[in-house]
């Protein structure tokens, strides 16, 4: 048999397996032990071949970003600057119809830049926006289906999780991708916002009919900039030092991480016995991540050892579908995987097969990354599996909202991230124009 039969016989049972329900990490391990046992003919040389693979994968100095922004949005979360954004976003936008709904993606998108972490964002503001929207007359299914749409900001603003990911992945500059991912994050909060507004003003039975009025929700002068200028200082802080060139995505981490803590302590909602549960969540978080990584650097070199990615990327090429067919395949490939994997599977499982493939197309590796990520939030708002879905299901107190619920609630969201993902693969500038 030769190595690249052996590279389509791994990459088949590596499907079969994660389908059949095997922790994806274990399944891209052991397939590319095997794979490579059976290239080399010897397991020896395979375990030593993909040892040196998980050494090089977590020894690189960027790898220090993924634990400092996971511990970064924990505190964050913990210490009651959620609830602190949605009160300023319902505030700002309290005149608008649906403006609940708006402020709750507002809030969002405020969190976002400060966390990262979309499952944070859906667990936080389940509890915080969706029983105050059901209380002013939203309908359950929206007041779902906004939190979950909402939530996949997370992904896209800087920092994110998933394009540190991605930039481990292919080597690219971590701070280029989080400024190339502003103008796409802010252009899909802006849609979501006029998605919401277009709703309540000609779908009045999907989105409430008799909504009350938020205005006794209303803040004070001096309480929004009570809870606004902690939460707009830390997205300065770490934002603005990484574009100024003040400091490096790591570094930004970690005074992020520093920052969030000493506003926690000043404004007396951060306990050390949080900060220890803190640390725990985020060295839970950090391996598993870890663990994902590592496996994916093993089924890169079991790939490369194979031949597969080259011979895939000369079959597209004499394919003759041209740059967009294989864009447009990878974008729909991307979308229908997200229906059973999460999405660092799915970046950590396509995004070795396609680099051989796009790089001698000369496509832009960042614009490439941005597309991306936004194929892979598509995923997570998608039956049967659907992340933040599953994460709102779970934070949830109500046990007559059903997960089919927060998947119709959700729907409307997905399609404005596809109308979005046309327009940057449309327009290409949208993300790397401000590089």
């Amino acid at each position: 048999m030769s190595p690249f039969e052996i590279g389509l016989w791994a990459l088949g049972a590596m499907v079969v397996l994660v389908y059949l329900g095997l922790y994806v990490p274990i399944a891209l391990m052991l397939t590319s032990w095997l794979g490579v046992w059976a290239i080399k003919g010897s397991p020896i040389l395979a375990g030593k071949l993909l040892a040196l693979a998980a050494a090089d994968s977590i020894s690189s100095y960027f790898f220090g970003v993924v634990p400092l922004f996971v511990l970064m949005g924990y505190v964050v979360s913990i210490s009651g600057m959620g609830r602190d954004a949605f009160d300023v976003a319902n505030h700002l936008f309290r005149r608008f119809r649906g403006g609940l709904g708006i402020g709750t993606i507002g809030a969002n998108a405020i969190f976002a830049a400060i966390t990262g972490i979309s499952i944070a964002s859906a667990a936080v503001f389940t509890r915080i926006a969706v029983p105050e929207m059901v209380r002013h007359g939203y309908t359950k299914r929206f007041s779902v289906g906004v939190v979950a749409g909402s939530s996949v900001l997370g992904m896209l603003i800087p920092p994110s999780l998933l394009l540190i990911l991605y930039g481990l992945l292919t080597e690219q500059s971590v701070g280029d991708l989080f400024i190339a991912g502003i103008i796409p994050g802010l252009l899909l909060a802006l849609i979501f916002a006029i998605g919401v507004y277009s709703m309540a003003r000609f779908f009045p039975s999907f989105i409430g009919e008799n909504l009350s009025s938020n205005d006794e929700d209303m803040l004070t002068g001096k309480q929004v900039m009570a809870k606004g200028l902690p939460v707009s200082g830390l997205i300065f802080l770490v934002l603005g030092g990484i574009y100024a060139g003040f400091f490096t995505p790591i570094e930004a981490g970690a005074i992020g991480a520093l920052g969030a803590m000493i506003i926690g302590f000043a404004k007396r909602t951060l306990s050390w016995r949080d900060i220890w549960k803190v640390l725990t969540d985020t060295g839970l978080v950090t391996a598993a991540i870890c663990f994902l990584i590592i496996s994916a650097q093993m089924y890169s070199r079991m790939l490369a050892l194979s031949g597969l990615p080259n011979e895939f990327g000369q079959f597209v090429a004499t394919a003759d579908i041209g740059f967009w067919g294989v864009i447009l395949a990878y974008v729909a490939l991307v979308i229908v995987m997200g229906t059973i994997l999460d999405s660092s599977s799915i970046m950590l499982i396509l995004v070795p097969l396609m680099l051989p493939v796009v790089v001698p197309m000369q496509v832009d590796l960042i614009w490439f990354g941005i597309i991306t990520v936004l194929a892979v939030e598509i995923g997570l708002l998608t039956p049967p599996f659907g992340i933040s879905v599953f994460v709102i299901k779970s934070a949830l107190d109500d046990e007559s909202i059903s997960l089919g619920d927060i998947f119709i609630g959700a729907a409307p969201f997905a399609a404005m991230m596809l109308i979005v993902l046309a327009l940057v693969l449309a327009f290409p500038m949208l993300a790397t124009i401000l590089i």
